[in-house]
């Protein structure tokens, strides 16, 4: 079976706004630059959409020397990507359950998002030492289901502040049924961005929901297992554009797709290849079933 990549994004800031992408370095931490800063409070926990739905209307742009950060009525900033203005210390700072070691940026960055987003905060960036794993439970448990494809998996899989993998596939056949079910409703169809994935799958071989029985994707030279189901938080109910929040597509998305593990859409995937690859918009992939 056979499908083509969509579309590619990154998120560098975690629940910040991410990047629209035509090509992206792949490696097992994901795809180059994603999510590798996040915002805390000042108990050093991290801050996203679910909590201040305004996180959505900050802005990103990545070139070759730094981040550059928009949002309404704030000036743009820029934040080095050489590390030149991060912490001389280590701290650890905790998302969901796991405790990550990370450098604060500059007073100046953290000043603009308290500022912004009205609450005392700093912007992290991960650290280069920092070995955050997938949770093993998932992740075994496909390994060991899938002796024949296991052994591409062996070795580290540490990724930065993503809930909890290093990459999200989303199928656009899903998308396009559920804004099937919201027009029947007389509701405004959704954008992908909503459910911030990485890398977004089409095809006519690749229908509604088949993510669900999907073992392993083929992209060139880039393996992608797909280990867990992802559950839906709130977060794809925050408008991208205005911030604004609602029932939908939630209400709607529960009850077409709702699994053991929650309401889902899209799967974590772990990376096989060791080395950095590209992966490119219409890059065709082959896709392996798993009923």
């Amino acid at each position: 079976m056979a499908a083509s990549i969509a579309s590619l994004h990154s998120y560098p800031i975690k629940s910040c706004a991410g990047i629209d992408l035509q090509s992206a370095e792949l490696t097992r931490a994901g795809l180059a630059h994603d999510r590798r800063w996040m915002v805390v409070d000042a108990a050093g926990r991290f801050m996203t959409q679910r909590q201040l739905p305004r996180m959505a209307l900050i802005r990103v742009a990545l070139d070759a020397q730094a981040l550059t950060l928009a949002a309404p009525q704030m000036e743009p900033l820029r934040v080095p990507l050489d590390g030149s203005q991060l912490a001389d210390t280590v701290e650890n700072v905790v998302v969901w359950s796991a405790t990550v070691p990370a450098r604060s940026e500059s007073a100046r960055v953290n000043a603009w998002f308290s500022r912004f987003l009205g609450h005392p905060c700093r912007l992290f960036k991960v650290d280069d030492q920092a070995r955050r794993a997938p949770d093993p439970q998932w992740a075994q448990r496909w390994l060991a289901a899938h002796p024949d494809l296991a052994g591409q998996f062996e070795g580290d899989h540490a990724f930065g502040f993503a809930d909890g993998y290093p990459v999200l596939v989303a199928n656009q056949a899903s998308l396009d049924e559920l804004n099937a079910r919201l027009g029947a409703q007389g509701k405004q169809p959704v954008s992908m961005n909503r459910f911030r994935p990485n890398i977004v799958v089409a095809g006519e071989d690749w229908p509604a929901w088949d993510e669900d029985h999907t073992a392993f994707l083929q992209a060139g030279a880039a393996g992608l297992a797909l280990v867990k189901p992802c559950a839906r938080c709130p977060i794809p109910n925050v408008d991208p554009v205005t911030a604004d929040t609602g029932d939908e597509p939630g209400a709607t998305l529960a009850a077409l797709h709702t699994r053991e593990t929650g309401v889902i859409f899209g799967m974590n995937a772990i990376v096989a290849q060791q080395r950095p690859l590209v992966l490119k918009i219409g890059d065709p992939v082959e896709i392996s079933l798993d009923f």
